[in-house]
């Protein structure tokens, strides 16, 4: 059986906490009961909560940002796989281009991520793309493929479908 297409909105570091409600609830509204494609909103962590509010009841999944890959300790300013789970996110992006090229987060730092996020429940979006750099100097083919074997490292044939892997030119 085919899969549905995904479409997730990362709001990256943007708007305020009464934009972000308003957005959600426009987005209910607007499409929140589409059927052919799955939806998820990606709010900063801080919004995560008013904004799965907003959510509540509509075809809209509630996703994060980004995750750590460690259960609980002394990692400052990160956000673990329960934590997002108990705000009520079901999806997660794992190595979006900013965190990669911004962060400097490796391939193993987001495969461990991914791999995280299938033990915990949740759904694994693992972003990979060149910079304009690497398209111009013919690399392409060479950093998707890597980044998408690197991300995809460990990962059981068993779990594969319970991810998405989105290019981001």
């Amino acid at each position: 059986m085919p899969r549905k297409p995904f479409i997730a909105g990362n709001w990256k570091m943007n708007t305020s906490a009464a934009a972000a409600v308003a957005l959600a609830k426009d987005l209910v509204e607007k499409i929140g009961s589409v059927q052919a494609v799955d939806l998820a909103a990606c709010p900063p962590f801080v919004y995560l909560t008013a904004v799965g509010k907003a959510l509540a009841g509509s075809r809209i999944a509630l996703g994060a940002q980004d995750v750590f890959y460690e259960d609980d300790g002394a990692f400052t300013g990160e956000v673990s796989t329960a934590m997002l789970k108990d705000v009520g996110c079901s999806c997660v992006i794992c190595g979006h281009s900013e965190r990669r090229h911004v962060i400097g987060e490796t391939d193993e730092t987001v495969n461990r991520k991914v791999l995280k996020a299938l033990a915990d429940g949740l759904r694994p979006i693992l972003c990979v793309g060149e910079l304009l750099s690497e398209r111009q100097a013919g690399e392409t083919a060479e950093v998707v493929r890597r980044q998408t074997q690197r991300g995809l490292e460990g990962v059981s044939a068993g779990d594969i479908g319970k991810l998405t892997v989105a290019y981001e030119p």
